[in-house]
C-alpha cells in the first residue's frame, strides 16, 4: 500500500473540498480479483472495496464474505476529542511511531460534512502528507454524510477492509465530538480521548460519556500552560468513577506534544499495555464479539428500514393509518401488525 487515497465518487473544488461527482457508469466487478490485490497491497484495490462498502454497492455482501476469512488480525485504535486538540497530528504522530516498529498502517480519518453542499473538507490528508509515499500506510478518509456519533455509517465495513488488506495497526479518526458522540467506543479495541489545556476539557471529560468511553487519555499540546492542572483533574475524576476491582484496568492520563513527537512513545506504550492487559483477561476478544453483535444489529436494522421503506404508499400501510385516524387502532398495535407483515412472523 502507498499514499493517500480520497474517497472515490467525489471531485476537488476550490477552498480543498470534495463535492459529489457525477455518478459513474455502471460497470462489472471482480470481487475475488479486488480482494486479493487488496491482500497483496495494491491501494487501488483496497480504494475500491472501501468505495464499494460505503456506497453500498450491490456486490457488498459478496465483498463482506470474500473479507471475512482475512479478518481479525489488526489492532484497531480509535482517536476521539473536541475540535482544536490535535486528533489528526496526532495520528499522524502514531503512524510514524508505528512504523518505526515496522508496523503496517491504515488509518481511517472521519470528517463532517457539509449540510450544503454535501461534501467534506478532508483536512486529515493534509496533515498526513508526510506519509502519502510510504508504502506501509494507507490513508483513508470519510465524510459522515449527517450521520451523529463521530463517524461514518461505513466505518466498520471500512475498518474490515483495512484490516483484510494486512494493516497490523487501524487508526480511526473522528470528526471533532462533543460531549455525547461516542461511537468510537463500540468501534475500536482501545479508545483513546485527547484533551488539551486551556480548553475546558478537563470539565467536560465530567460530563456524561466522555469519560466513560476512554481506555486512556491523553493530554496533547502539554507544552502549553495548564497541562498538569489537567492531568490532575482527569487523574482526580477517574478515582472518583466507578469502583474497580484488582486487576481491573484503570485509564491511563499520558501527556504529549504531538507536533514535536514528544511523548509519543509513551502513547505507545499505553497502548500497548492496554492492549496486553485485554488479550490476558480475555477483554479483547470479548470487545470483537459485542462489535460483531451491533454490526449484526446494524445490518439487520438497515435492511428492515428498507423493508418497511417499500411500503410507502402500500394499501396494508393506508389501511393501518386509516384505523388510526378514525380510532380503532392506536400507532403501537399498528407497529406490531406492520412488522408481523413484514417479518412474516
Amino acid at each position: 500500500m502507498s499514499g493517500t487515497e480520497g474517497t472515490e465518487g467525489t471531485r476537488p473544488t476550490p477552498g480543498g473540498r470534495d463535492a459529489p461527482a457525477p455518478a459513474p457508469a455502471a460497470r462489472t466487478v471482480d470481487v475475488p480479483d479486488l480482494v486479493a490485490r487488496a491482500r497483496r497491497g495494491e491501494p487501488r484495490a483496497v480504494a475500491r472495496l472501501i468505495s464499494l462498502v460505503e456506497g453500498g454497492a450491490p456486490q457488498l455482501r459478496e465483498v463482506m464474505a470474500a473479507l471475512a476469512p482475512h479478518s481479525g488480525g489488526a489492532y484497531v485504535i480509535g482517536l476521539t476529542g473536541s475540535p482544536g486538540v490535535g486528533k489528526s497530528t496526532c495520528t499522524s504522530a502514531l503512524t510514524s511511531a508505528y512504523r518505526r516498529a515496522g508496523k503496517r498502517v491504515g488509518v481511517l480519518a472521519v470528517d463532517p460534512s457539509s449540510p450544503f453542499s454535501g461534501g467534506a473538507l478532508l483536512g486529515d490528508r493534509v496533515r498526513m502528507n508526510d506519509h502519502a509515499s510510504d508504502p506501509g500506510v494507507y490513508i483513508r478518509s470519510m465524510a459522515t454524510r449527517g450521520r451523529l456519533g463521530g463517524l461514518a455509517e461505513a466505518a466498520p465495513q471500512a475498518v474490515r477492509v483495512l484490516d483484510a488488506a494486512g494493516c497490523d495497526i487501524v487508526l480511526v479518526e473522528t470528526v471533532g465530538v462533543g460531549q455525547s458522540e461516542v461511537e468510537i467506543a463500540s468501534q475500536a479495541d482501545t479508545t483513546v480521548v485527547l484533551l488539551a489545556p486551556g480548553m475546558g476539557d478537563g470539565i467536560q471529560a465530567a460530563k456524561a460519556g466522555i469519560l466513560e468511553i476512554g481506555d486512556m487519555f491523553v493530554v496533547n499540546k502539554a507544552d502549553r500552560d495548564g497541562a498538569d492542572a489537567t492531568v490532575r483533574e482527569l487523574n482526580h475524576m477517574l478515582g472518583l468513577g466507578a469502583p474497580r476491582g484488582p486487576g481491573d484496568w484503570r485509564p491511563t492520563v499520558t501527556k504529549a506534544v504531538a507536533a514535536r513527537g514528544e511523548g509519543v512513545d509513551d502513547v505507545v506504550a499505553a497502548l500497548e499495555k492496554h492492549r496486553a492487559w485485554m488479550e490476558e483477561h480475555g477483554e479483547l476478544t470479548a470487545r470483537r464479539t459485542r462489535r460483531a453483535a451491533k454490526e449484526i444489529e446494524t445490518v439487520a436494522l438497515t435492511a428492515l428500514r428498507a423493508r418497511i421503506a417499500d411500503l410507502s404508499g402500500d394499501r396494508r400501510l393506508a389501511a393501518l393509518s386509516d384505523r388510526i385516524v378514525t380510532g380503532d387502532l392506536d400507532p403501537y398495535a399498528a407497529a406490531d401488525q406492520l412488522l408481523a407483515e413484514v417479518t412474516g412472523q
